[in-house]
């Protein structure tokens, strides 16, 4: 069982928060979890690592993850009612991970209302492959709208590690940068670590969040959480506690 593999339930240090953003906890809709099993014993994992509040966001790609608004909360719905027969006391909502595609940005441009979360934070991501061409339409557009932006783990993007100031001028112009916390354990790569920690040292994480997808990447986050990689975090204004 997951739950028994992070023993005891402990509280945080001072600096994590006890609410993560993205993951991918509800089941069969996109590369998460696939079963509604599945889906409860691994947010027994986060309840036994301290944590009260999950926001899950399931992707929204519309080559390979058609979700909407419908799909998702029905999901959440499920999971929900499964929490409270397991008597688990956490906090479960749901945003999405919008893929920034010409399908996001002709939803931006309609009169569809995005799933968001705390204060009308919309997280999106990048192809990891090659730099989108949409991508400042993308933003202004939201912003228009009055969404606000948030870049879902900004330090995996290759193409930006020789080109951090792409970074600084999109952070410049109002887009909030989430971090995976995997990525200062080395879980990506070293070169996505070395990237997390450049970011970090420029004060431009605004969310951490660990980006969960099954019990496998709970146990490398149950890690991080202890390792002195976490110290890093230190200077951070976390907005996590506020959503």
């Amino acid at each position: 069982m997951i739950g028994s593999l992070f023993g005891k339930k402990k509280s945080f240090s001072g600096l994590l928060s006890k609410t993560d953003l993205h993951s991918h906890l509800l089941p069969g809709i996109d590369d998460g979890v696939q079963t509604i099993q599945e889906s409860i014993e691994v947010i027994k994992g986060f309840v036994n690592l301290g944590y009260k509040k999950l926001i899950t966001t399931p992707h929204i790609m519309y080559d390979f993850y058609k979700n909407d608004a419908d799909i998702i909360n029905a999901k959440l719905a499920e999971v929900r009612e499964a929490l409270v027969k397991e008597s688990l006391e956490i906090e479960l909502d749901a945003a999405a991970e919008y893929y920034l595609d010409e399908y996001f940005l002709d939803l931006i441009n309609s009169d569809s209302q995005l799933l968001t979360f705390g204060n009308n934070y919309v997280l999106f991501e990048l192809s990891f492959m090659s730099k989108p061409m949409i991508l400042k339409e993308a933003v202004f557009n939201l912003q228009t709208k009055g969404y606000k932006p948030v870049l879902a783990h900004a330090e995996r993007y290759l193409y930006y590690h020789n080109s951090v100031k792409e970074l600084e001028e999109l952070y410049d112009s109002g887009v909030l940068l989430q971090l995976n916390l995997l990525s200062i354990s080395g879980f990506y790569s070293k070169e996505v670590k070395k990237m997390a920690n450049r970011l970090i040292k420029a004060e431009m994480i605004s969310f951490i969040g660990s980006d969960c997808h099954n019990a496998n990447q709970l146990v490398f986050l149950s890690k991080t959480l202890k390792s002195a990689d976490m110290n890093s975090l230190e200077t951070l204004n976390l907005l996590n506690n506020n959503i």
